[in-house]
């Protein structure tokens, strides 16, 4: 199969081309007009597909469920809504038997025949975290690290978890974080009562990302800068960001993007079972929850702190380029390539070259999905 479009996203620039999709990969990149295509989509963007690292559920479905339905008819349908063309489903912090039944079901999808988006692994989010900080987290399941049953999940999970969240002042000896440096996977620092002294002490033993920075970590203050301090000042650590203008303001969000460039940001949607759904009250986590007006969702009880969202990626990346005021190439790499990297997939995902999987979103200015290819195919 064959598209072009006079707006091809290559290597940080628009440029006219065709696409040349054979067998789920990119086989060749032609010069605009070159050969008869399948889809001309003439001025439309056509960008690399985005990957959402962090994403609990949407349409009903939370990772916790452990619902082999719920997971399928969830990937199949974000392509098409969003554009996201790979996902890493992301528990909350419960109990040994629910986390397991969780993992196991991931892992029968994922080696299954299934239709979407692609698992390219689990975000484990707790039950290593701060009690302090918590956040939507449920308190009486969060524990201290124990190197020896995170070995339990990552084994359950077939080597599937990609990414951790991990609070690191409480990783014993940064066992875990150590751990997870030796084995590719990402340790993230979030849900933390961390200093920065913390944080350095959790880089130099492996940590990588921060998890959805500015929530969920101690403040900055210009004397004690803290984790935040520490996201903004580590130039070559990840970090997430939701960008749906209520976890963080637009002014704080671009103020992460100045401080890392267009290499290190990762926008997230830390999206929640009620994306897709009519606004009201649901459970995630074993936690009561409401969807407010503006799609922002907040815990039911105590101080009625944030609980996730009900972001979409394509909007997330609108609002970093038109609210935010993040230029165009590093809210792109923030969905696409930056994810990649921060998975060891970019040598296959992320971009739009030969050889690499053909996972393609054709966006409209407006950001409305056109069409998306998972591996090739046609999703709408």
């Amino acid at each position: 199969m064959i598209i072009q479009s006079k707006r091809v996203w290559v290597s940080g620039q628009f440029m006219e081309a065709q696409i040349e999709m054979e067998n789920g990969v990119i086989a060749s990149i032609y010069p605009y007009g070159t050969k008869p295509v399948d889809v001309d989509y003439g001025n439309e963007r056509i960008v690399p597909g985005f990957i959402d690292v962090h994403t609990h559920g949407a349409y009903g479905f939370d990772t916790n469920d452990g619902d082999e339905e719920g997971l399928r008819n969830w990937i199949k349908r974000i392509p098409a809504d969003e554009g996201v063309t790979s996902v890493c489903p992301t528990t909350i912090t419960q109990s040994k038997e629910v986390l397991s039944h969780a993992i196991e079901n991931v892992v029968k999808v994922a080696e299954s025949d299934y239709e979407g988006a692609d698992i390219v692994g689990i975000h484990f989010e707790g039950p290593y975290l701060d009690q302090k900080f918590k956040g939507a987290q449920p308190e009486q399941f969060i524990v201290e690290s124990q190197l020896e049953e995170f070995k339990y999940y990552y084994n359950l999970s077939h080597q599937m978890i990609k990414v951790v969240t991990i609070a690191p002042e409480h990783d014993v000896d940064f066992q875990i974080t150590k751990f997870c440096a030796k084995n590719k996977i990402t340790a993230s620092m979030g849900h933390s009562a961390a200093t920065y002294e913390d944080a350095m002490l959790g880089v130099a033993n492996g940590a990588r990302s921060m998890t959805h920075v500015y929530n969920g970590m101690t403040p900055f203050n210009h004397r004690t800068p803290n984790l935040i301090g520490a996201a903004l000042r580590f130039r070559d650590v990840y970090g997430e960001v939701i960008a749906d203008g209520c976890h963080s303001s637009f002014v704080s969000v671009n103020t992460l993007f100045q401080a890392k460039g267009r290499d290190y940001t990762v926008m997230i949607t830390d999206s929640l079972r009620p994306k897709g759904l009519p606004q009201g009250i649901y459970t995630s986590g074993g936690l009561e929850i409401e969807i407010y007006a503006d799609g922002s969702a907040h815990l039911t009880s105590g101080n009625k702190s944030l609980a996730g969202s009900t972001l979409c990626v394509n909007r997330g990346l609108q609002n970093l380029v038109e609210k935010a005021m993040v230029p165009f190439d590093a809210a792109l790499n923030s969905c696409t390539i930056n994810p990649a990297r921060m998975l060891f997939i970019d040598d296959h995902k992320g971009k739009i070259m030969a050889g690499c999987d053909a996972d393609i979103v054709v966006l409209a200015d407006n950001y409305d999905i056109v069409q998306t290819y998972c591996k090739g195919k046609a999703m709408k």
